[in-house]
């Protein structure tokens, strides 16, 4: 029995870490390499075509923003008004037309931090979890009757670490999907950066885009701090070892809970600490 339970246990740790070293690869993905580019293509291409689109918003928000900012056509004739609208509509022209570069380097300097937290926290690789040899130990001190617990609770064990690990999953390739959309969708928001009673919505939108590339950096610390979490070994002096077997599977179950949570919750997070 075991050997069951030890194995059981094994095999969900197997699943878990097979899932964690998933996430951390997408994790570690940027845009254009994600399944291989073929997404990517089919972004830039809406992307380029909603460019015209909001090149003509741009000028209709511009108009706008002349309108409601200037009392009289006289006030906008003087010189020091005309350049500020002139420099106003430049910025705004680049923005719309470079706004797929300018995303782009927003997300490998978030990327990078992302990257620097990976190193800094010497984990190149996927995280693993690994059952501590104090737990094996434990586990054939036991008796039969008091084994037939454990060993089912190990069996329910792997189907639930097997959702959790989908649901985490699940959110990794939400961020990507957002990630394609704030991409694809682009030129429409940035446009509104033509008029002043407007700009806000085009700062609000690049906002909201960095928050999603810092999703990474979040769900990264997440499991930086649930393997550390993991890798404490329960108290065993004066201890049975039955004791130290269900403390092992509550803690595990409970870190891995609380992983989800974050992960889950890292788009929260982050807007949480930018304010937004």
């Amino acid at each position: 029995m075991g050997a069951g339970i030890v194995g059981n246990l094994q095999n969900s740790l197997d699943t878990w870490n097979g899932k964690l070293g998933e996430i951390w690869q997408l994790v570690s993905q940027t845009p254009e390499n994600f399944k291989g580019g073929t997404i990517w293509q089919v972004i830039v291409n809406i992307h380029g075509a909603l460019q015209a689109i909001g090149l003509a918003l741009l000028v209709i928000f511009f108009i706008t923003g002349v309108i409601k900012t200037c009392g009289s056509f006289t006030e906008a004739k003087k010189p020091e008004h005309a350049f500020k609208l002139f420099v106003r509509f430049a910025i705004a022209h680049l923005v719309v037309t470079y706004g797929l570069d300018l995303m782009l380097n927003l997300f490998q300097i978030v990327q990078g931090i992302t990257n620097t937290i990976m190193q800094t926290a010497g984990m190149g690789n996927s995280i693993q979890a690994v059952m501590p040899p104090e737990i094996i130990l434990s586990v054939f001190n036991i008796g039969f009757f008091e084994s037939i617990p454990v060993w089912a609770v190990t069996i329910i064990g792997g189907l639930f670490v097997t959702v959790i690990s989908f649901v985490m999953i699940l959110t990794v390739y939400g961020r990507f999907f957002k990630l394609y959309l704030y991409t694809a969708i682009a030129p429409i928001p940035l446009s509104t950066f033509a008029g002043e009673p407007t700009q806000n919505i085009g700062k609000s939108f690049l906002k909201n885009y960095v928050a999603v590339c810092l999703e990474g950096a979040i769900i990264v610390l997440a499991c930086i701090i649930y393997s550390q979490f993991a890798s404490a070994v329960p108290a065993v002096s004066g201890k049975e070892a039955i004791t130290i077997i269900w403390s092992y599977i509550g803690e595990l179950v409970f870190n891995m809970l609380v992983l989800v949570g974050v992960v889950k919750m890292s788009d929260r997070v982050v807007k949480e600490m930018m304010g937004l």
